[in-house]
């Protein structure tokens, strides 16, 4: 399934990029891939790192998310990769609740690569630690752009709130 992501609303100018893709789950896995395309140059990235780790706070420079929860119940988890090679996966009990990291994953297996004309992330993720194969999944994607002068924008499949605000399970719209 292919995505188009949208800035949330500012009144800031909002860089020159967009952001696309495609998600799909076979199996018990997820595949997502995100390209950013347009004026790559005003994006903040963090240089590769040759020691990839899980690390907290991802989300305060640029960072690739997406959100998964199991279809008719509260729990939820949050994936951050970064740009440089870290990564880390949060559980929450429901809305913004008990978020703590999850355990079950001990790395995440994705790419990143930094060309001139787009930025390209890959993912495939297993999912049988968390999700049985037969339950329905509801998907959000999102990305944080930092952009070079400091400025941070949020995009989202849609946004549903009245800030920006990656954890309403309305904005969970992808269904697998």
């Amino acid at each position: 399934m292919m995505f188009s992501l949208q800035p949330f609303p500012s009144n800031k100018p909002l860089p020159n990029i967009s952001i696309a893709g495609n998600i799909a789950r076979y199996s018990n896995k997820i595949g997502i891939r995100y390209e950013v395309t347009g004026e790559l140059k005003e994006i903040a990235l963090s240089p590769f790192s040759n020691a990839p780790a899980r690390q907290h706070e991802l989300w305060a420079k640029t960072c690739f998310e997406f959100f998964l929860g199991i279809k008719n119940y509260e729990e939820y988890w949050e994936f951050n990769l970064s740009p440089a090679g870290h990564w880390n996966v949060y559980h929450f009990d429901g809305y913004r609740q008990g978020m703590q990291e999850e355990v079950a994953f001990i790395k995440l297996p994705f790419t990143f690569e930094n060309q001139a004309d787009k930025l390209t992330l890959t993912l495939h993720v297993d999912l049988d630690k968390i999700v049985a194969e037969e339950q329905l999944i509801d998907v959000a994607i999102t990305t944080v752009i930092k952009q070079k002068n400091g400025e941070i924008t949020y995009w989202a499949l849609t946004h549903r709130g009245t800030e920006a605000d990656f954890h309403l399970r309305e904005s969970f719209i992808i269904e697998f």
